[in-house]
């Protein structure tokens, strides 16, 4: 009901701003040639008064009688004219009125019908909130409404707090992940999220309670790459830059080489002063082959360095000929990172996006890389932000 009050109001307002000019009527003002009649009028009474005063005899003031008369028809054949172009103007005017008065809901009204659901009744939000089908909105609001009456339900807060996480409500996430920890007990996945939003909501340092959630979440995974990259990252601002190295490297030895946080952990062994090793690639997209990682084991690391510079700058080479591979544009933007150039890697950014849009999923992506390694993009994470780990447990 309010919607169609608020409608009918917009209505009249549009029609009142549409009607204002035409109702607005000219003031009347005397015809041009009114004076004009009067004097004409005026000769008339002053020729009969000379004519019987005898100042003029009769057959002149017949001709100037007729002179006069003539005059006279000619001023009012133009006070006509005037009157009908004022009546045809006024009916215009009342046609104007009656077509913005009638047009408009008219129209409204027909596609309303022709698109519109005027059948369809209101739907309360108790039942939207039964039947919320795919709107997370409502999927979010009827968790929110259970875990108001059951706030003992763990299982619930623990399927809000990536949720919340994901749509930026930091603190209802670190609420939600506290909750699940304290009622269902710890898991490795509970602890690195409550690590990483604590971090987000720091702006990229890792506090205290972050680094023991990620310390907690290690020993009960070993295996939790989210939280052991924290753990290193923790290191690494706390200036232990050699026990930095140490957990990235082993990060580095326990994943594949085509791991997708592979460039972002490689980026970190550099920046703490360890040694990259060379990145694996698909053989269509100019990496090494099994016996090229094999030679680059006994290289020096200049060699190796130069080897690695090589393998991207033919990546660079195949992707421009062909620029419809965002594999391809993913592993070079990581690639000039972990090389150290950072102008490269922006500018290899900035030409992958003008081949995919930002807003479809494979420029998404390229935007999801700029987060974690600090590139600036539309919609990415400022350049000097923590990057924020892309693993999923």
């Amino acid at each position: 009901m309010i919607l169609w009050i608020l409608l009918a109001l917009m209505t009249a307002i549009v029609a009142a701003a549409l009607l204002y000019p035409l109702y607005r009527r000219p003031e009347a003002l005397a015809p041009d040639n009114a004076g004009e009649i009067e004097v004409y009028r005026d000769q008339m009474k002053e020729l009969d008064r000379d004519r019987a005063g005898g100042l003029i005899s009769a057959e002149e003031a017949e001709y100037a009688r007729a002179e006069i008369g003539r005059r006279l028809l000619a001023a009012a054949g133009k006070e006509n004219v005037d009157a009908a172009d004022a009546a045809k103007a006024s009916g215009l005017r009342r046609m104007a009125i009656g077509i913005v008065t009638v047009a408009p809901p008219a129209i409204g009204l027909c596609l309303y019908i022709m698109l519109g659901s005027p059948g369809l009744p209101d739907q309360p939000l108790e039942a939207r909130l039964a039947n919320p089908g795919n709107d997370m909105s409502l999927l979010v609001a009827k968790a929110e409404r259970h875990l108001a009456q059951n706030p003992n339900d763990g299982s619930g807060w623990d399927i809000l707090a990536p949720i919340y996480f994901r749509t930026a409500r930091l603190g209802d996430a670190e609420l939600a992940y506290r909750n699940a920890i304290r009622l269902i007990g710890p898991s490795a996945a509970r602890l690195s999220g409550l690590g990483e939003t604590l971090v987000v909501a720091n702006d990229g340092i890792v506090t205290e309670d972050a680094r023991s959630a990620f310390e907690e979440a290690v020993r009960l995974e070993p295996g939790d790459v989210r939280a052991r990259f924290y753990v290193g990252v923790a290191q690494e601002q706390a200036g232990k830059a050699a026990d930095a190295k140490a957990t990235f490297e082993e990060i580095a030895k326990a994943s594949p080489r085509d791991a997708p946080w592979m460039g972002l952990i490689n980026e970190h062994i550099a920046k703490n002063g360890g040694t990259v090793a060379a990145p694996a690639a698909p053989p269509s997209l100019g990496g090494p082959s099994a016996d090229d990682v094999a030679a680059a084991q006994d290289m020096s690391q200049g060699d190796r360095q130069d080897m690695i510079r090589g393998m991207v700058d033919s990546l660079a080479s195949k992707l421009e000929a062909d620029p419809n591979n965002i594999e391809g544009w993913l592993r070079l933007v990581r690639s000039y990172m972990v090389l150290g150039d950072r102008d490269k890697a922006e500018a290899a950014l900035k030409t992958g996006l003008e081949h995919f849009s930002a807003d479809g999923s494979e420029g998404r992506q390229l935007v999801a890389l700029a987060r974690e390694i600090g590139l600036s993009a539309e919609g990415a994470a400022n350049p000097g932000a923590t990057p924020k780990m892309g693993v999923t447990q």
